[in-house]
C-alpha cells in the first residue's frame, strides 16, 4: 500500500518485446545468462503462472497517494484487472494459477461503506478467470474487514492447499492465513501471512492486539503509528506487519520437506522481506527472521511481494530472487501492470506487461535439475 521508490531497480520498460516468439514459448530462445558471454541452453517450458498486485479498486475519481505525488486510478484498476484476465485466458497454454499479491480493494471503501460491494465486484471479475487464483492478504484487506470476516470470505483460498501425507508438521495452524500447494511436480508455492503480527483487523481487546501494539510501540514512539519519522527501523509502522514465530517454524518445516524432496519453492507475501528490493519503510517488521529461515534452506527460488507499488528487484547473496510487483492502482489507463512467469528446468522468466519489466531468474546451480 505505502509508496516507495526502491533504489535498486532499473527503469521499467514500456511494453517490451517478448522474451520469445509470439505465442506461448514451448522452448525458450537462447538468452544471456548472468555471466557475460555465456548463453543458457534451450529448455522446455514446464508450466506458467500469473502475478498481479495492489489492485485497490474503489468507485472513486482518481486521487493521489498520502504524499500527494503519485496518482491513483481507483476505477480504472478494475479495467486493468479485466485486461490481465483476458490475456491469461487467451494464452496458448493456460497458466496453472494466478497469484494475487494483496490489497485487492482500497481502504477508502470502508470510509464510504462500500467494502462488500467493491469486493463483490472485483471477485465477480476474477470469476472470469479460467484458472484458480490464490489470494494474499494486505493492509487494505484489513482496513476494510476484520480477520474473522476474511477467514470466512472468498478471499480465503486455503481450500486450494495441498497436504503432505505423513508430515503433520507441514500443516499450517488456523491462527494465521498461510498454506502451500503444488502447481506442478517438484514445485511448491507457499503463501505467507505478513499480517500475522499486526494491529490491523484484530479486536482491540484481544491479547494478540495488545501484544502487537506493544511490539509496534517499542520500535515506534511516534504518536502517529503510520509515520516512520526518526525511526532507525522504519518498517515498524502500522500499515506493515510481521510473521509470528509459529508461522516461521511452520515455514521452516515445509522448506525442510522441500529440501529433502528436491523441490523448488516460490514464496508469496504481501510485504517484501529483502531491503535491496524495497524501500525500507515497506518491509515486514521482522523481515530478518523470515530471511534467516529462507537462507537456511536451498530450495527457495524466488519471493514475490506487492505493497511498494513502484516495484523492485534484487537477487540476494543466497541466490533467491526477490520480486516486488508494480501496483495496478498507480498504473495509468494507457499502460498495464501484471506478469506471467514461465517456468523452465533451469530458470523462471517473468514476462511483464506495461510497467512490469521482464526478469530472468536463474536457479542456483545446485537447485537446477533435469526434468
Amino acid at each position: 500500500m505505502q509508496d516507495s521508490i526502491p533504489g535498486s531497480r532499473p527503469e521499467p520498460k514500456a511494453d517490451a518485446q517478448p522474451l520469445s516468439p509470439p505465442g506461448v514459448p514451448e522452448s525458450c530462445l537462447e538468452v544471456m545468462d548472468d555471466k557475460p558471454g555465456t548463453l543458457s541452453e534451450n529448455s522446455e517450458l514446464l508450466f506458467s503462472f500469473g502475478v498481479i498486485a495492489d489492485i485497490q479498486y474503489a468507485d472513486l475519481e482518481d486521487g493521489y497517494n498520502f504524499q500527494g505525488n503519485r496518482r491513483r486510478y481507483y476505477r480504472h484498476s478494475l479495467l486493468h484487472l479485466r485486461g490481465a484476465i483476458e490475456h491469461w485466458n487467451t494464452e496458448g497454454r493456460l497458466p496453472r494459477c494466478v497469484l494475487q499479491l494483496g490489497d485487492i480493494i482500497d481502504g477508502y471503501n470502508a470510509q464510504y461503506k462500500a467494502s462488500e460491494k467493491s469486493l463483490e465486484l472485483v471477485m465477480n471479475t476474477f470469476q472470469m478467470l479460467k484458472v484458480p487464483v490464490h489470494h494474499t492478504w494486505g493492509n487494505h484487506e484489513f482496513y476494510n474487514f476484520s480477520r474473522n470476516y476474511l477467514t470466512n470470505s472468498k478471499l480465503n483460498t486455503k481450500f486450494l492447499e495441498d497436504q503432505i501425507v505423513h508430515h503433520p508438521e507441514t500443516v499450517p495452524s488456523e491462527d494465521y492465513y498461510a498454506y502451500h500447494f503444488v502447481p506442478f511436480p517438484h514445485f511448491r508455492f507457499i503463501l505467507l501471512d505478513a499480517y500475522d503480527l499486526s494491529v490491523l483487523g484484530v479486536d482491540q481487546s484481544s491479547p494478540k492486539y495488545q501484544q502487537c501494539l506493544k511490539i509496534l510501540r517499542e520500535h515506534n514512539p511516534n504518536s502517529e503509528l503510520n509515520s516512520p519519522q526518526g525511526l532507525s527501523e522504519p518498517q515498524f509502522v502500522q500499515f506493515n506487519g510481521g510473521f509470528s514465530q509459529e508461522q516461521l517454524n511452520w515455514l521452516n518445516e515445509v522448506l525442510t520437506f522441500s529440501d529433502t524432496n528436491q523441490e523448488k519453492v516460490v514464496i508469496v507475501s504481501h510485504l517484501p522481506i529483502y531491503p535491496e528490493a524495497s524501500d525500507s519503510v515497506c518491509l515486514a517488521w521482522n523481515y530478518r527472521d523470515a530471511l534467516a529461515v529462507i537462507w537456511s534452506h536451498k530450495c527457495v527460488v524466488c519471493f514475490f511481494a506487492g505493497h511498494t507499488h513502484d516495484g523492485g528487484y534484487s537477487e540476494d547473496p543466497f541466490g533467491v530472487h526477490h520480486i516486488n510487483l508494480e501496483g495496478v492502482i498507480e498504473t495509468a489507463p494507457d499502460s498495464q501492470a501484471f506478469g506471467t512467469v514461465y517456468v523452465y528446468p533451469d530458470k523462471m522468466m517473468l514476462k511483464g506487461r506495461g510497467r512490469v519489466p521482464d526478469r530472468i531468474m536463474n536457479y542456483k546451480k545446485e537447485n537446477a535439475s533435469q526434468f
